[in-house]
């Protein structure tokens, strides 16, 4: 079953002119490139000047390996090139790249090195040539991290205003914030959620007593994440405009609630308030949100409780009252920790983990969001 899934895959994403599916082959579907990894995870994705597109992931032989690299491939022409290492550090693995523009066209590599997130520190690249070639890697100072999964917010004075997090104990997502391009930083934090507000409704409540229980005939396992026994906190938070100097986040938590958690800044992301919750959920999962040109707000996120499948679309006109429209996986598995940007022609572009083989590449065409 499993291989005739995978095929279907594969013939789609080779008929489409958008090259929509595989970035690359995993190596289970048996035609991978020799140098394919085989845990992919945390994909980013720019669109360049010129119209291509640019993925960056994290690779190796799995997550927190000294051989975890950040690589990435372009969309030029319809054809995804093939993957290339970006960025290694030494003896230790790489995490969560993020690629975006500054205001002075620059373009930008961010990601982390460590052992675990608990002992991450930031590094980045720049190109000048829309990522042909790129600078020798600078370190960021110590306490900042940089972009921590999901790209920053531009603001059209060039401020940079970055969500950040930390998962050492209790996690608390951080705003970093640069107005000179990143040569200089501030911060604020940490954004909590409060234990008082961590309440879990009935979805929660039901996927609680759910067991995990992997059966051997199973061809691909869709593993639980169930929600926490206690407020552990919140990350990764994802950061938009709302209008005028009003700002908002949308964070993974892992707590009883299980539900995606948000705060708001009303000084253009000097200061943050404590975290709430709304009302989609959130399986301990990355997820990412665009604010599209005419204002309204789609997040990309796993529409579960407890497991990292569906994967979906929701839309808002005012931030907070979602209308899911739209089921971009839902098969056994994991699709996990997306990236969503809008492209120049209206589009709605999106990379993903495809069950950590592979990074997956969709296109959504303005027409089919929601009014």
């Amino acid at each position: 079953m499993f291989n005739k899934l995978l095929g279907l895959t594969l013939i789609a994403a080779s008929a489409s002119a958008q090259s929509d599916g595989f970035i690359f082959q995993p190596i289970s579907s048996g035609h991978a490139l020799p140098a394919t990894q085989r845990d992919n995870h945390a994909s980013t994705l720019v669109e360049l000047k010129n119209g291509d597109i640019l993925a960056a992931w994290f690779a190796g032989t799995k997550e927190g390996a000294p051989d975890v690299a950040i690589y990435s491939s372009r969309l030029h022409a319809g054809t995804w090139s093939a993957p290339a290492e970006l960025a290694r550090a030494d003896k230790v693995a790489c995490w969560n790249p993020a690629l975006f523009h500054t205001k002075d066209g620059r373009l930008w590599l961010y990601y982390k090195y460590g052992t675990h997130p608990s002992t991450w520190l930031g590094a980045r690249k720049f190109s000048t040539d829309e990522g042909l070639t790129w600078s020798p890697e600078e370190y960021l100072p110590e306490g900042i991290l940089g972009p921590i999964k999901d790209k920053p917010l531009i603001l059209p004075d060039g401020t940079i205003v970055s969500g950040s997090s930390v998962e050492n104990g209790k996690w608390a997502a951080w705003i970093e914030r640069s107005t000179d391009s990143g040569a200089t930083w501030t911060k604020f934090g940490p954004i909590t959620l409060p234990d008082a507000a961590d309440i879990p409704d009935a979805g929660a409540i039901a996927a609680g007593k759910l067991v995990d229980t992997p059966t051997p005939d199973e061809p691909i396992h869709t593993k639980f994440y169930p929600p926490s026994r206690t407020t552990v906190g919140i990350i990764q938070p994802a950061v938009v405009s709302l209008g005028a100097h009003h700002f908002r986040f949308y964070a993974r938590g892992h707590t009883k609630a299980a539900r995606i958690a948000i705060s708001d800044s009303l000084d253009d992301g000097k200061t943050w308030s404590p975290a709430r919750l709304i009302a989609l959920p959130n399986p301990n999962s990355g997820i990412d949100a665009v604010r599209l040109e005419d204002g309204r707000i789609v997040l990309i996120f796993n529409n579960s409780y407890n497991t990292r499948t569906p994967l979906n679309l929701a839309v808002s006109k005012d931030g907070e009252h979602f209308n899911v429209f739209k089921t971009l996986e839902d098969a056994p598995g994991q699709y996990s920790y997306p990236a969503i940007i809008q492209a120049a022609n209206g589009d709605l572009l999106m990379t993903y983990s495809w069950h950590r083989e592979t990074i997956k590449f969709l296109r959504v065409p303005l027409s089919e969001i929601p009014k």
